[in-house]
């Protein structure tokens, strides 16, 4: 039932679009233009007045043109641990905490064996960062001046500064990091 629905849907699909092209009635909004030079040697500024209030809809919304042409995004979404990006530094696995990009914010799961370091690496000046231990122990150095944190501890600094982690104790260590990057100017 649910391919014969879907096979209905891309008949329909294809049929109007066929209707659209081939028949009177249906025509392509006009592409508009600004002729600059002599007798239109310099044209400039094509646009299709349909996309110009697309883009201007999507700016008022504060989305990407994309994320308003797309179909709605589900209610609800659910991702197994293995699922999400997961790279290697080192010993240290780092593994996204949420699937999409956020925008001026990364949030990673960090993974440090016994006796693991980690380099941190400064990011934009402005940038802030927050590091929360879950398991074990993490001792952050920053600027030179070092933090030791326990399960439930959290630190914050300048992101913009050299920093690293390690894990002295003897069991698998577990932090969060949050860095909240400085807003960029376009420009």
């Amino acid at each position: 039932m649910k391919y014969a629905l879907a096979l209905i849907g891309g008949v329909t699909v294809f049929l109007l679009t066929v209707a659209m092209l081939f028949t009177a009635g249906w025509t392509m909004p006009p592409v508009h233009s600004t002729q600059n030079g002599f007798r239109g040697t310099g044209m400039d500024q094509l646009a299709n007045p349909a996309v110009e209030r697309l883009l201007k809809v999507a700016n008022a919304l504060q989305v990407r043109l994309d994320e308003l042409l797309a179909p709605p995004r589900q209610t609800a979404r659910f991702l197994r641990a293995g699922e999400l990006p997961t790279r290697n530094r080192g010993a240290v696995a780092i593994r996204k905490v949420v699937p999409e990009p956020l925008p001026g914010l990364d949030l990673e799961r960090m993974e440090l064996p016994a006796g693991a370091r980690m380099a941190g690496v400064p990011h934009t000046p402005g940038t802030r960062e927050y590091l929360t231990c879950e398991r074990g122990s993490i001792e952050l150095v920053v600027a030179g001046e070092r933090y030791t944190l326990a399960e439930g501890d959290v630190v914050t600094f300048r992101g913009d500064q050299r920093h690293g982690y390690y894990n002295p104790g003897k069991q698998t260590a577990i932090a969060y990091s949050a860095i909240a990057f400085a807003p960029t100017s376009a420009g």
